[in-house]
């Protein structure tokens, strides 16, 4: 089966196994709070070019949630809406002086704060229901 026969979530597998290290685990747990939080978000993989011929895993809800990159020193969670978020929890720690996005940079040994991730998921799931 080729890549553009396989369903985003395949398509995500194959990303996180590729990685072959920590920030393939990362990625896998961050998705697995992402799909807890709201089942009904829609896993899909976008922006496929040249310099990353896999494209990038994306999770939507009338419109994109969040996306996750696998930088090299780091897992990548962005918000393309962020800064219309509370973040009370303070996660958002890169891409904080732009006028709409945020991101987390999840390093190695970062615990993560599913509880606030989930949070803020969910703030980004009502805030795209909320325009439609």
């Amino acid at each position: 089966m080729s890549e553009s026969e396989k369903s985003a979530s395949e398509q995500i597998d194959a990303i996180v196994a590729a990685a072959n290290d920590w920030r393939g685990k990362t990625l896998a747990s961050l998705r697995a709070v992402i799909l807890q939080t709201n089942p009904d978000l829609v896993e899909e993989v976008k922006w496929k070019k040249p310099s990353k011929p896999e494209g990038v895993p994306v999770w939507s809800l009338n419109g994109n949630i969040c996306i996750g990159e696998m930088l090299k020193n780091a897992v990548r969670l962005t918000f393309p809406k962020g800064a219309q978020l509370a973040d009370p929890n303070k996660l958002f720690n890169t891409r904080l002086d732009g006028n709409a996005v945020r991101a987390i940079d999840f390093s190695e040994d970062m615990a993560l704060d599913e509880a606030g991730l989930k949070a803020l998921i969910d703030e980004a799931v009502s805030l795209n229901e909320a325009k439609n």
